[in-house]
């Protein structure tokens, strides 16, 4: 491949149509998501009334939509990147499209109108609370399941088409690891789809099979759940997702970086073994969830500590190494598409290395229920794969704009980190998440928790106008991907 090549100039139109579609319907999206956080924010600080059953109904819309959006929004970066490797089904990919909106569409009635307020990790017994209509109940999980299926079909479909063209054995990279030079070699971002692929289909469907449980409990109300186990299968679903995302990011920066820096990353048996780990660790990291159930195996909790450790060193390690090496001295010139994934990989480490602190269990005994929490998964998200996934929309519709997107760029991470850092700060004097109104606490902690929220919302201001902006400067490339240019 051309190492100047774009990935506007990589595909059929069809193809570029069908990921602009994904595109400009993920960021629409997103754009509506980030306005629900605001109102949340406001409503902690005071500065709007909304009752509780609306805030939780809105952080559960709020929640459950930015995971499934950026996942599927990852999901479709990597699908069309795959494209110069394999071919997968274009209709089948229209079908996921289908299936994601009409989920959404299924999502949006059941938190809007039917007020569903169990958060985004629908932890048993919450979505059988009598609070809201059984219907709203019935609505979430049955769309829960469609977007579970779209998910799936995705990632098989994708999995398919890789192991199709070089073998399980080979798209894992194992022939890495023999005594000769391996006869197929293949590209790092084919290895960490692949590595991301499995772990989230693997994932999704012990997802389905929560799901499933759960609709039958709707249909028969006396049915009994385990509600520990429930919550753990809702963790390796939850965090095993939110995970395989941030790796979907990383394929990407792995794929188009060297189209700047001019230097192949290429796959050895370091970058292999790192990968291979992270696929074992990414299963069972979310351990520590689970510390505060003093119920579970002291097993659980002695795993949780060393794989939440052990799991952050592999791919971070040949991750952050690869990404100097690719532009030490390389002459590389700082355009938006390359300066924005590199902040990209930024905002992931320090999302990533925030997670590890809380995830030390002397740490999470007090951090547990913090905003700490919702801090360090705002920072490798917002600032981290979203930036990267903003890299590639550019990138595909072939923007030009380079001073309104440099713009867009410095307004986003301005306003990110300091929205971010206000959950930090909040985290650190132990205020609580996922409270609707600070007014029921302790009058200091009440006031800071107040206090952070309030600046927090100019911060996110700030992220609005940053995304406009963003808009603005590749809304020119969507004609041109529409009139097949």
């Amino acid at each position: 491949m051309n190492m100047s090549m774009s990935p506007a100039a990589m595909s059929s139109p069809a193809e570029k149509q069908l990921t602009a579609t994904w595109a400009i319907t993920v960021i629409a999206v997103f754009l509506v998501l980030v306005l629900l956080g605001l109102i949340l924010r406001m409503a902690q600080a005071g500065e709007l009334a909304i009752g509780p059953d609306r805030f939780y109904a809105l952080m559960t819309l709020h929640g459950l939509g930015m995971a499934g959006t950026l996942f599927v929004g990852g999901l479709a970066a990597v699908w069309y990147l795959a494209g110069q490797y394999v071919r997968a089904s274009r209709p089948l990919l229209w079908t996921v499209y289908a299936l994601v909106l009409a989920g959404t569409a299924g999502l949006i009635g059941a938190t809007l109108l039917g007020r569903f307020g169990a958060g985004w990790y629908v932890l048993y017994p919450l979505p059988f609370i009598t609070v809201w209509p059984a219907w709203a109940t019935g609505l979430a999980i049955i769309s829960l399941i469609v977007l579970g299926v779209a998910w799936l079909l995705g990632q098989l479909e994708l999995l398919r088409a890789l192991v199709t063209r070089y073998g399980l054995r080979n798209v894992l990279g194992w022939q890495y690891f023999g005594s000769t030079p391996p006869q197929t070699e293949i590209p790092p971002f084919v290895l960490i789809v692949a590595v991301s692929l499995i772990a989230g289909a693997v994932t999704t469907i012990f997802g389905a099979v929560l799901l499933l449980l759960y609709l039958f409990k709707w249909f028969a109300p006396n049915l009994e759940l385990d509600a520990l186990l429930m919550k753990n299968v809702v963790f390796l679903f939850g965090h095993t997702l939110v995970n395989i995302t941030m790796y979907l990011g990383l394929a990407v920066v792995y794929e188009r970086l060297p189209q700047y820096s001019g230097r192949p990353w290429k796959t050895n048996r370091i970058v292999v073994l790192a990968w291979n780990a992270t696929l074992g660790l990414v299963l069972v990291a979310f351990f520590h969830h689970l510390y505060m159930d003093f119920v579970q195996p002291r097993a659980f909790q002695v795993a949780g500590q060393v794989v939440s450790y052990v799991s952050a060193v592999p791919a971070t390690a040949v991750t952050v190494f690869g990404a100097i090496a690719q532009v030490y001295r390389s002459g590389i010139r700082w355009s938006f598409a390359p300066l924005i994934y590199y902040l990209g990989l930024i905002g992931w480490v320090i999302g990533g290395l925030a997670a590890v602190v809380d995830s030390t269990i002397a740490v999470n005994l007090f951090f547990h229920n913090t905003l700490w929490v919702p801090a360090h998964f705002h920072t490798y998200f917002l600032l981290g794969f979203v930036f990267i996934l903003l890299g590639f929309i550019a990138e595909l519709f072939g923007s030009t704009a380079e001073r309104a997107a440099k713009l867009s760029l410095w307004l986003l991470a301005i306003g990110g980190y300091g929205f971010v850092l206000m959950f930090y700060l909040g985290g650190l004097f132990g205020v609580p998440r996922r409270f609707a109104s600070y007014a029921i606490l302790v009058q200091p902690l009440a006031e800071w928790g107040q206090w952070v929220a309030g600046i927090a919302v100019y911060f996110v201001w700030l992220v609005l106008l940053g995304l406009l902006v963003y808009v603005a400067s590749v809304i020119r490339g969507v004609g041109k991907v529409w009139s097949g240019h």
